[in-house]
């Protein structure tokens, strides 16, 4: 027992990791990286810094710039979830010589934006001048969006801009220093809860204004020299408001208590953690601040808070809408709404800082061209009180091990509410199968909780959450392994990491069943849509038994081909476990280039004819679950001793054809759908429960008028 429980955790560990590849730092990029592409003549990298991750970039001997890689400085999440890599090079005049994108797991390549125009792009920073962009605030050059694309195109120039900024203080380049803030340290007066009108917080500057008329906004696309953008000017009046956009920081005490009313500032201060702040946002006018952002993904891509070398952008769970403001004389607006500015940004609201507008123009049916204008935000000084400075004990900061657990459980303390549901859904199953008698007793009330149970699975747990398991994660098991397991980097996804321990407890119990028959949810499209076509009378495809059985083999040669090519190449078989439409049909929703779509529905349209087609024959995590499934302790599916010979009720009726004709049911293929304990009680189709109804009736424990009402009820 030991030594399977020994052999069970070593799985956890493996299946886990899987979703946690190697460290990405500097030195495994340069090492697949010629210094020429990064700059022309360059000819080899020096050792990395060990204070500073940085390399000098060598031409013959001589040391010409430092390359740096842009993840190691600043926070560079996409629209994926994951780091976007960029290995950039800086001279000692602090002028960017080149940038080169290595790594990113962005979608935008799957929906028909080549990756080539993305790393053209991240190419064109070179000549870019740092010095310039610290006295602007990172605003002196101009930002190149590519149309549907944006959110990445800015986390990549915010990146490079903000890392270029830190190498270049760190290593003291073309004069630059570590940047102070301005003046002696000062902390908000807590305490100042005077409410003030609307002119008199606009009249000291405790909400200010960007305002933009359609002549200006027409006049300014002009001056690009863009004659698309010129061709399709804002509709209206030269006077028409574009948009009329108000900042202020409410997370003051007066000033949110003031705009927002004594109710609404107390939810504020209870949905703010210690450290937060929060800005509100008000808008009005033709052009929205918001965008389509929100609709797409959860954040707002038309806006981001800049100070100094921090930015930010806001996701939906950092908005909250107003629905009307405390100051009586304050104008209407079309757009109210809350940011919560994280703790761990490194804001400092005694600093000056800027909200940077994204606005946009159509300039053909896909194309767009982009503008961005700045509103200027300082707290005013009657809300600053001096601040403490405390005695440093020591100045070590915080270690990586430090910052990566600070970084997951703040992402764990963010999706609460998505855990609890998950937990309440693991115990629901966890229920179903210990009571398992009990639960199919009622054939009717238990079918219908199957489809609402899987109907969850497919909308919350896979559209929306997008926590779809895949075979890619056992695939990264090889880089794992070379590098050395740590828990910090699965922990950042709590979906994911609660839902391998779950199949990894499930297979000690029930197999892979309670995770293929329950919690898959292109597993539970599959079955739904089959029920969908079973209503709608399409015809069901019976394959032999001796075909069906060698199919089966199918999904296990895939499985071990890609992870036999995930040893030498973990990317070349992620392209490979394209197998799996997964990431198609349930991650991006079916939005993707052509031929992935074309691919998914027809895995769906099997699955019409033959239920679980793509599960029985194909599916690689299936077959990667069933291996060490087989290890489990417990057989919990009854079956009598007739089951198989003569009876072929279960074989006849098992929705993915796991039942032998000898009436032993298949481990490795049972999706623990239960049906077969649903059919081990019924009085209207398994013979022997039949017989013990008639014996019981002949011999009076069961009067004969009562087995036939219970016959005729079932």
């Amino acid at each position: 027992m030991a030594k399977l429980i020994c052999i069970l955790c070593s799985i956890l560990v493996l299946l886990i990791s899987g979703g946690a590849s190697r460290a990405d730092d500097l030195s495994r990029f340069l090492s697949s990286l010629d210094p020429a592409e990064l700059v022309d003549g360059a000819t080899g990298f020096g050792p990395i810094g060990e204070s500073t991750p940085t390399a000098p970039l060598l031409r013959d001997g001589e040391t010409i710039g430092w390359a740096f890689l842009t993840s190691d400085f600043v926070g560079t999440t996409g629209y994926s979830g994951k780091p976007i890599h960029v290995v950039a090079a800086i001279s000692p005049d602090a002028v960017l010589m080149g940038a080169k994108l290595v790594q990113h797991s962005e979608p935008i390549v799957l929906i028909g934006i080549p990756d080539a125009k993305m790393i053209a792009l991240t190419e064109s920073y070179a000549g870019l001048d740092l010095k310039a962009e610290a006295a602007a605030g990172g605003s002196a050059h101009d930002l190149d969006i590519i149309s549907g694309a944006t959110v990445t195109v800015m986390v990549i120039d915010d990146s490079i801009v903000r890392a270029g900024l830190k190498v270049a203080r760190a290593l003291g380049l073309g004069g630059l220093a570590p940047t102070t803030p301005d003046g002696p340290p000062r902390e908000i007066d807590m305490d100042q809860m005077a409410t003030r009108s609307w002119s008199e917080l606009s009249g000291d500057g405790s909400i200010r204004r960007l305002t933009l008329d359609v002549g200006q906004i027409n006049a300014a696309f002009a001056d690009t020299g863009d004659e698309r953008a010129i061709a399709r000017p804002e509709k209206g009046e030269p006077d028409d408001t574009y948009i009329d956009m108000h900042a202020a920081l409410v997370s003051v005490p007066s000033i949110g208590l003031s705009l927002l009313g004594e109710r609404e500032y107390a939810n504020l201060t209870k949905w703010l953690a210690p450290g937060e702040h929060a800005i509100l946002l008000l808008g009005r006018g033709t052009y929205s601040f918001k965008g389509s952002g929100y609709v797409r993904g959860g954040i707002f891509d038309r806006f981001q808070l800049i100070q100094g070398d921090v930015s930010a952008r806001f996701f939906d769970k950092q908005n909250r809408r107003v629905l009307d403001l405390g100051t009586p004389d304050a104008p209407s607006f079309r757009e109210l709404d809350l940011f919560k500015i994280p703790a761990d940004l490194g804001f400092d609201p005694a600093q000056p800082f800027r909200i940077q507008l994204l606005a946009q123009r159509a300039v053909g049916a896909i194309d767009k061209t982009f503008l961005t204008f700045d509103l200027g935000y300082a707290l005013p000084e009657k809300y600053l009180l001096p601040a403490e400075v405390p005695e440093v004990v020591h100045s070590d900061e915080p270690s990586e091990a430090e910052a990566k657990a600070a970084l997951w459980q703040r992402i764990w303390r963010d999706k609460t509410f998505e855990i609890g549901v998950l937990g309440v859904m693991l115990a629901i199953l966890t229920v179903v199968f210990f009571f398992q008698m009990q639960v199919t007793r009622h054939e009717r009330a238990y079918y219908w909780f199957r489809i609402g149970f899987l109907s969850f699975t497919l909308v919350w747990l896979g559209w929306m959450m997008n926590a779809q398991l895949s075979v890619v994660n056992l695939m990264a098991l090889a880089g794992s392994l070379r590098s050395g397991f740590t828990w910090d980097a699965f922990l950042l996804d709590p979906l994911v990491f609660i839902q391998w321990f779950a199949v990894a407890a499930a297979l000690l119990f029930w197999g892979r069943g309670a995770y293929c028959g329950w919690l898959c949810p292109f597993g539970a499209l599959q079955e739904l849509t089959n029920k969908l076509a079973r209503w709608l009378k399409v015809p069901q495809i019976e394959l032999p038994w001796g075909l069906h059985e060698r199919l089966w083999a199918l999904k296990y040669m895939i499985f071990l081909g890609l992870f036999g090519v995930s040893l030498a190449s973990i990317q070349f078989a992620e392209q490979l476990a394209e197998v799996e439409p997964f990431k198609t049909a349930i991650i991006l929703k079916f939005v993707r280039d052509w031929p992935f779509v074309v691919f998914a529905v027809a895995l769906i349209v099997a699955g019409l004819f033959i239920e679980r087609f793509y599960c029985r024959y194909l599916c690689p995590l299936g077959a990667a679950l069933a291996i060490p499934a087989r290890m489990r302790m417990f057989d919990w599916l009854k079956r009598y001793q007739m089951c198989g010979s003569p009876c072929q009720t279960c074989a006849n009726e098992c929705p993915v054809d796991a039942i032998h004709p000898t009436g032993e049911i298949n481990p490795n293929e049972c999706v623990n759908c239960l049906h077969c304990q649903v059919l081990y009680q019924s009085k209207s189709k398994c013979p022997q429960v039949m017989k013990t109804l008639k014996r019981r009736a002949a011999v009076g424990s069961v009067p004969p008028q009562f087995a036939k009402k219970e016959a005729a009820e079932s």
